[in-house]
């Protein structure tokens, strides 16, 4: 079997103010250069065998975080970034609301198939991040791979492992610079472990209004 140990990026000042991310280019807040640099340091004691990142700059950072304290080279693939986003990127949840109160309603009811302007669909993100994963999996068979991600994508393997629809409420959070490991056979995926942030010290662990996130 294979072991993915997926990760999500550190903090960004965009995630602090609950931005919406997407292919924006975003980098690292000063907490989340501290979780990548913990992170490298926790991912230093395991003996994996490659290291993949999405090519956004906020993953980037924290892949070469890890690479930095494990000696492993960095392979990009932009299938793993984040869902794209269109005209939400760069704006809150209140500014969409007050700027595109149509599209936020479409968006809102969970169609896996609509497309904010300018963005993808829940089902082509799917469809563009899985197979990546899968291939991953598949061309690292019987070994532990380190592959450094985005929120939606640690959820998209969250449903393929736990078989959700793409509409149903996910009952955990997406934590910054987490572990989050996966075990891959055949075509199956089961989670081993999910929001792992054992390495982060308590005043680096990123939370907004009270809660972990």
């Amino acid at each position: 079997m294979t072991q993915l140990i997926l990760v999500r990026h550190g903090e960004t000042v965009w995630n602090r103010e609950k931005r919406m991310q997407g292919h924006t280019d975003t980098v690292l807040s000063e907490t989340g250069r501290q979780q990548a640099a913990a992170l490298g340091r926790r991912l230093s004691t395991m003996a994996f065998a490659a290291l993949y990142s999405s090519d956004l700059l906020r993953a980037w950072d924290t892949a070469r975080a890890i690479a930095q304290q494990t000696g492993r080279e960095i392979v990009a693939d932009s299938r793993l970034r984040e869902r794209r986003f269109g005209i939400f990127e760069g704006l809150t949840r209140d500014e969409i609301s007050e700027a595109y109160p149509q599209e936020l309603a479409c968006f809102g009811s969970h169609d896996p198939d609509y497309v904010v302007p300018g963005g993808e669909s829940a089902q082509a993100f799917h469809a563009r991040c899985l197979p990546c994963l899968h291939e991953i999996a598949e061309r690292h068979r019987g070994e532990e791979v380190v592959v450094v991600t985005h929120g939606l994508v640690l959820d998209a393997l969250y449903r393929a492992a736990h078989g959700m629809a793409l509409g149903e409420p996910r009952p955990v959070p997406l934590l910054n610079a987490s572990v989050n490991v996966f075990r891959y056979g055949g075509s199956a995926w089961r989670l081993e472990t999910w929001g792992d942030v054992a390495h982060l010290s308590a005043e680096i662990i990123t939370r907004y209004k009270g809660s972990v996130g």
